[in-house]
């Protein structure tokens, strides 16, 4: 299968093999997102447990914005080459 599809993506433009590319890092970020999900929703019960209270809507928005800023900030200081890779993640 993995042949099949390497000479699929060699018959493609340039143009369409940068589609392929923009999918690929789509479908990794969408796992990765999911696999910290699954991290988060691992432990919500020993955090339940322990008498953590949970978070209302605004302080997870909070840290959302924070963390989103944090990123930026990041990528800013290390180029244009690296902030135009993450822009669409921010």
């Amino acid at each position: 299968m993995e042949q099949v599809l390497i000479a699929k993506i060699r018959a493609l433009s340039p143009q369409q093999v940068a589609e392929v590319v923009d999918f690929v890092e789509f479908l990794a970020a969408k796992s990765a997102k999911r696999a910290a999900l699954d991290r988060l929703l691992a432990i919500a019960p020993a955090l339940e447990a322990a008498g953590v209270e949970p978070m209302s809507e605004d302080e997870i928005a909070a840290e959302v914005k924070a963390a989103r800023a944090e990123r930026r900030a990041r990528l800013a200081a290390s180029g244009p080459a690296a902030k135009d890779a993450g822009a669409d993640r921010a």
